[in-house]
């Protein structure tokens, strides 16, 4: 556990994440942000005190585990979860997170089981998608609280579906789907939306999950 004020926050970096607005929007909120590129960035960033772990992501699945194995990630984020400690994925990193992806033939990480299905385009909502959807919350987790209406931005073409159904913190309409917008289990969160760029409720997601962090 750190011993700031501010949590000190590993935000993976494989090559394949909008890092930067991640990044920013965690700074202003008050948390230290350090970029971790390896297995051994994470261990040396552990035993300095790292709180929780940010698996950020834009683009495909084989691609993203290609790169988290060439890098030596798989290993230390899977230790990572299975202590209960906090992580948060965000978009692909949400996807990565699932046993496997519809997109790929690499396994995922295998840390929440379940697929990560193909979304359905309609005539009037084409694939990827990509806007904004107001979130239906299952009352599971507190960072998505039902009685406040929250906005959030998406770009996507899959869909995470967990075996456990309880798993799902949050929803959203896409297509005339009902997708998973957000999972909660135990310190592991993770959104299909980019809270970073979700305006101010984005902003309020960040900070309730901030404040949920040990000290």
């Amino acid at each position: 556990m750190t011993t700031t004020k501010t949590p000190l926050l590993g935000i993976i970096d494989y090559g394949m994440g909008n890092l930067h607005s991640v990044t920013k929007s965690l700074q202003r909120l008050g948390g230290h942000c350090q970029r971790l590129c390896s297995g051994a960035d994470l261990h040396r960033w552990e035993e300095f005190g790292g709180v929780a772990l940010v698996l950020p992501g834009v683009g495909a699945f084989d691609p993203a585990m290609t790169q988290l194995a060439d890098r030596d990630l798989i290993q230390p984020i899977g230790r990572w979860v299975h202590q209960d400690r906090p992580l948060l994925g965000i978009c692909l990193g949400l996807q990565l997170l699932f046993s496997s992806s519809a997109e790929g033939r690499l396994p995922g990480l295998n840390l929440v089981p379940g697929t990560v299905e193909p979304l359905k385009p309609t005539a009037d909502e084409p694939v990827p998608h990509m806007g904004w959807q107001p979130l239906i919350s299952t009352d599971s987790s507190p960072l998505f609280p039902s009685q406040e209406n929250q906005w959030v931005y998406f770009v996507h073409s899959y869909g995470a579906v967990p075996e456990d159904a309880n798993l799902v913190a949050a929803q959203a309409m896409v297509a005339r789907q009902q997708v998973t917008a957000a999972i909660a289990h135990g310190a592991l969160v993770a959104t299909q939306f980019h809270p970073e760029k979700s305006g101010p409720c984005g902003q309020r997601i960040l900070a309730r999950w901030l404040e949920h962090l040990p000290r």
